[in-house]
């Protein structure tokens, strides 16, 4: 691939992500259950996250080596943009869940690359929880209603939220854990 990242490196940056992501949705539930309710019909993040993931997609496109295809590559990165553009124009219903599962999709390779043929047992914390990722990625962009379905589920009264937020601060711990064993 075109950068390289070790499994501690990975480790280490899902580890730290998933914790304070979920210390932050425990310490200031009310506002981030705001944005989270928010979020599958928010045209300003579908745009911005939509763009992220055409810019990484539009970066492995230039920087891979596409074998046969090489001669191509001005014209797959043209596709790329008018897509981007035309995207923007004409999906806005749930884009941002549309594009959240880009970026899962996208941000799966290097974690994977990561883990892969390393003997440690404990980089299958890592795989595991990226192939979860990869499926609710593929929902995301195909079945974008079931998010806000879930959103709509976690952040009723009572003890998901809660339930949700130590669950990931354990698996963020968990990872931190693991990184530190190997």
């Amino acid at each position: 691939m075109i950068y390289s990242l070790s499994l501690e490196a990975a480790l280490l940056a899902v580890g730290v992500l998933l914790l304070v992501g979920h210390l932050v949705a425990l310490f200031f539930e009310k506002p981030v259950q705001r944005l989270l309710v928010a979020f599958p019909r928010s045209a300003v993040s579908g745009n911005i996250l939509f763009c992220l993931a055409a810019i990484y997609f539009g970066s492995l496109v230039a920087m891979t080596d596409l074998g046969e295809f090489t001669a191509m590559r001005p014209k797959f990165l043209a596709v790329t943009a008018i897509a981007c553009l035309l995207t923007l124009r004409f999906v806005q219903e749930f884009l941002s869940v549309r594009a959240l599962g880009m970026l899962l999709l996208l941000g799966a390779e290097p974690l994977l690359e990561a883990a892969w043929m390393r003997p440690e047992s404990g980089r299958l914390f890592l795989v595991g929880l990226v192939y979860v990722w990869i499926v609710g990625g593929l929902f995301c962009i195909g079945m974008p209603y079931l998010l806000r379905d879930a959103i709509t589920w976690v952040t009723a009264p009572g003890w998901r939220w809660k339930a949700a937020a130590f669950g990931g601060i354990a698996y963020g711990l968990l990872l931190l854990g693991v990184r530190s064993g190997i």
